[in-house]
């Protein structure tokens, strides 16, 4: 490690020695002390922030070319790979220990490898996506600037931030012709065509040269366009456009100059890299249309291949012109092969599930809830200790002799709260009755659907996070209409369900910032890519029924489906098979305002909400029996 005292090299070996322990473990690759081709850049990646273009531009100061950059997702290393042993040996020497591109500005520690993990493929080398079609030079320079002429990038361009997203987009300029696409849900209002903005006759003449030239594609000319301008700096997230909005393919025209855009399949992660000349024409037909996510990250500088693609060098970014062309969908069903991604497959889908529910909704709850918390009863009760605060300041407004039902009373953790009041607590767990027996609690068995207790005769009702597990709306009215049957008349009950938000009013919940990942700060949100994003969830059957399935949730994470599983894992120090058992619990998370309304549904016109809150990742209601 040239330049380095003999203290700091000692120092920066040490730290050296540590990552490759927890990189040969993570990744399986074998270090070695001799120079070869292979570099491990073991303390920076993408999940550290370092940005492949600032790697290479330090390391073609030092070298003529770089062979492979390869970033795994979510990794806070990397992998080099140089000409040969000398060059890596001399990038080695000039960085290791010194190059400040570290997180917060760490510098680097390098290690050589005996060769890149055979899972991970450059994205440069990668096969195009199936069905992905580059057409080079598909205009002339002269075409090139009547269509830029055509589409007027004066005061007639909308700016993004006049759209209120200007944050996310960074100021990035758009124009629509035919009709808007909206960014958020990537598709168009079909009720809204924009007369005054129909495509620019000069984009006519394409549509016939594109029919000569592929006439095995299904064409259809376009009757939507957007134009989007890209300084340098500028992207657009990654994304598939709806499948029920546009037909196959969507065409996109890259003019002024080249850009390099990124291909992911969503299913397997994998990556292709394409770099779109300009004046070439992108065609996205079949696979690659429908499940390929396509984006251009912000940035400055582009990775390409060096015109004999022996190696990476960088290009500086000019401003862009894209010009999309889509044919809008007549139908709203996509008849696509590709069932896992179609939003029109997946509403059909739900739908016959939402059925299965309804149908089966007491069988699904005896399996995926009451079954469940009789066998985690024990752990489940050692993590409720703690009484919600404003669960307890609702228990301290009662009055001496005040009759309180809680309906779901799981441990009995609020059944102690208010010794001047008559606590009873009713659940169907055999298990968590146990526990509150043993603590002296008076409690009873029984369905929330049905209570077993007099009309009008308690002052006061709780029911915290019990709806949620019922399957269905009816039956979540049903247990609300029970529990103001046994109110008198002024009595009031307390509601809490599991929100599906769980970041109101740009705050995380508890239950978010438990997974140490969410409470890392995060770039600006972009409404361009929420329909992107990991839709894909794994699933499983309910209540033994195979063609029941349900997405399963991935513990301390946002909601992404409103009835879902949700894991728990067992966990005992003696039994270690045990440790390893998780368990499916059903529920159905809450959209906003979607209790209060469940609530008035029920009533039958005798109750009245009091006051709806959020309280810490769930929907709360007050209501009143009149």
């Amino acid at each position: 490690m040239l330049g380095l005292s003999k203290g700091a090299a000692k120092k920066i070996g040490k730290k050296v020695k540590r990552c490759q322990l927890l990189i040969a473990k993570d990744a399986g690759i074998q270090f070695t002390e001799e120079p070869t081709e292979f570099l491990v850049v073991c303390n920076a990646g993408l999940s550290t922030g370092l940005e492949q273009e600032r790697l290479l531009k330090e390391v073609l100061l030092h070298v003529g070319q770089v062979q492979a950059i390869l970033m795994p997702p979510g990794k806070s290393y990397c992998y080099l790979r140089l000409a040969s042993n000398g060059a890596a040996a001399t990038v080695y020497n000039a960085m290791n220990g010194i190059c400040p591109l570290g997180q917060d500005g760490a510098v680097l520690l390098l290690a050589f490898c005996c060769g890149f993990p055979c899972c991970l493929i450059n994205p440069w080398n990668a096969p195009m996506p199936e069905g992905l079609i580059l057409v080079r030079d598909f205009v002339d320079k002269q075409l090139e600037q009547e269509l830029l002429s055509a589409v007027d990038f004066g005061v007639t361009l909308e700016d993004i931030s006049e759209q209120k997203v200007t944050n996310a987009l960074k100021n990035r300029k758009v124009k629509h012709y035919g009709y808007e696409f909206l960014y958020g849900t990537n598709n168009v209002d079909k009720t809204k065509p924009l007369l005054d903005h129909k495509i620019p006759s000069a984009c006519d003449g394409l549509w016939e040269k594109l029919r000569a030239s592929h006439p095995n594609l299904c064409w259809h000319v376009p009757d939507q366009m957007t134009v989007n301008q890209y300084e340098p700096g500028q992207g657009i997230p990654a994304h598939v456009d709806t499948h029920s909005a546009f037909e196959d393919p969507i065409l996109s025209l890259s003019l002024g100059s080249d850009i390099v855009m990124e291909f992911k399949h969503a299913a397997s992660g994998r990556q292709a890299f394409v770099d779109l000349p300009a004046r070439s024409l992108l065609i996205m037909s079949g696979e690659s249309r429908y499940i390929w996510t396509h984006g251009i990250t912000p940035r400055k500088l582009d990775t390409i291949l060096v015109p004999d693609g022996s190696g990476l060098t960088i290009r500086k970014r000019q401003r862009r012109i894209s010009l999309t062309f889509r044919k809008l969908r007549l139908s709203e069903r996509c008849d696509c092969a590709f069932s896992d991604c179609c939003d029109s497959k997946k509403r059909t889908t739900f739908a016959h599930q939402a059925d299965l529910l309804e149908t089966h909704a007491a069988l699904v709850e005896a399996e995926n809830v009451h079954r469940v918390y009789n066998q985690i009863a024990k752990h489940f009760s050692d993590t409720r200790h703690s009484p919600w605060p404003r669960v307890e300041a609702f228990l301290q407004t009662l009055n001496v002799g005040d009759v309180l039902l809680d309906v779901g009373c799981g441990n009995g953790k609020y059944l102690g709260s208010n010794s001047s009041a008559f606590m009873l607590g009713c659940d169907r767990s055999d298990g968590l009755l146990q526990v509150c027996a043993d603590r002296g609690f008076n409690v009873l068995q029984c369905d929330c659907l049905a209570l077993p207790v007099r009309d009008g005769s308690a002052d006061a009702c709780i029911s915290i996070a019990v709806l949620h597990h019922l399957a269905t709306k009816a039956r979540r009215r049903r247990a609300i209409s029970e529990m103001i049957r046994v109110l008198r008349t002024g009595g009031r009950a307390l509601i809490y369900v599991w929100a599906k938000n769980q970041e109101e009013n740009a705050k995380k919940s508890s239950y978010l910032r438990q997974n140490k990942q969410n409470n890392k700060p995060k770039p600006v949100e972009n409404p361009e890519q929420q329909t992107v994003a990991s839709s894909i969830a794994a699933v499983e059957c309910v209540a033994g029924m195979p063609e029941c399935t349900l997405p399963v949730h991935t513990n301390r994470t946002p909601f992404q489906h409103q009835d879902l599983l949700v894991p728990w894992k067992l966990r005992t120090e003696s039994n270690e098979e045990a440790e390893k058992q998780t368990f499916l619990r059903f529920y159905h998370v809450f959209e906003k305002n979607e209790l209060e309304q469940v609530c008035l549904d029920s009533g039958d016109n005798n109750v009245q909400i009091v006051e709806s809150f959020y309280d810490q990742g769930n929907w709360c209601v007050v209501m009143e029996k009149m």
